[in-house]
């Protein structure tokens, strides 16, 4: 056998983690790589709960949501402690390389363990907030935006018949890609978000006079990182007189079998981190952009900013018009 590699899932679950593991594991054996899981992240790399894999390790779980290998976040990963501990324990199996699936804490935690060891890391990212700027779409984005786009339609059946406006929260912690995504998507009268600001009064205007025109069911996507949601609806019913309903999708976002953009992505960026590993290469991340798998150097890739999409934002205001 060559290489041996490690495989995690870190921080919050997305969907499409499990469909990447699959196809590192996959793609990893096909290359003559020597495959091991790691339960419950860089926790379990600390806790030793380290694993082989085979083919068969990786069976039916492509169309599962969440990750069959768990995670969990780990406060001891980012002590020098913990982090020789980790090292220590691959070592034991003469575990050279890994690859963390995961958001920005993931890769800084990955960063600081191959900045301070010989262990190889490899970053993919898997995070529904998509709030990465390196990289067009992270995994398990388009499943959530889906689930959001369910709730929207069906938010509106029931909006409709009780002549009510509807604001929705959902998730993205301070990147409002989901709700503009959902938004455009699902045909959402406002779409606000932490990126743009936004006017209450202008709000409430507009809200009377789509009444007065006899729209009377109208949809608000919010993005929690966007406000506090009570205080807006609490303003707009006193400007307005309009009854506004909140609805808060929260985890439910994260679960569901994933899509399959989500399904390819993660074969994809499995793919580049295994191509990766066999070059010698360490500290990059994987990404996406104009349709084209990429790498970047995790340094630099984790200083971007910048990424939020304001030309779509404009045209989903013009379509609510």
């Amino acid at each position: 056998m060559g290489k041996k590699v490690a495989v995690l899932t870190s921080g919050g679950d997305a969907p499409g983690m499990n469909p990447c593991i699959r196809a590192c594991v996959r793609f990893g054996l096909y290359k003559g790589l020597e495959m091991y899981g790691v339960r419950r992240g860089y926790q379990g790399l600390i806790d030793d709960d380290i694993f082989l894999m085979n083919s068969r390790s990786v069976s039916d779980i492509v169309q599962r949501g969440g990750t069959f290998l768990k995670t969990a976040r780990c406060e001891d990963f980012k002590t020098v402690e913990g982090i020789n501990k980790a090292v220590a324990n691959l070592k034991k199996y003469g575990i050279t390389d890994v690859i963390a699936i995961g958001g920005d804490g993931t890769f800084r935690g990955g960063k600081a363990m191959a900045d301070n060891s010989d262990i190889s890391v490899i970053g993919i990212p898997g995070t529904i907030d998509n709030d990465l700027a390196y990289t067009d779409f992270t995994l398990g984005f388009d499943t959530s935006v889906n689930t959001v786009l369910w709730a929207i339609n069906s938010l509106r059946d029931t909006m409709g018949s009780h002549d009510r406006c509807s604001l929705l929260e959902v998730m993205g912690r301070r990147c409002g890609d989901i709700a503009l995504y959902a938004g455009i998507c699902g045909g959402a009268e406002y779409i606000l978000v932490p990126e743009v600001p936004y006017d209450l009064d202008a709000i409430a205007d507009s809200l009377k006079k789509a009444h007065e025109r006899g729209k009377t069911s109208n949809m608000i996507i919010f993005a929690e990182g966007a406000g506090n949601k009570d205080e807006i609806c609490a303003y707009l019913k006193e400007k307005t007189g309009v009854k506004i309903t909140t609805t808060t999708l929260g985890h439910i976002q994260r679960g569901g079998s994933p899509t399959m953009q989500d399904r390819i992505l993660a074969n994809k960026f499995a793919e580049r981190a295994i191509e990766l590993i066999m070059l010698g290469a360490t500290n990059r991340v994987i990404g996406t952009r104009d349709n084209r798998i990429i790498d970047e150097n995790i340094s630099e890739a984790l200083e971007m900013s910048g990424k939020f999409d304001k030309k779509l934002y404009k045209l989903a205001e013009i379509m609510s018009l």
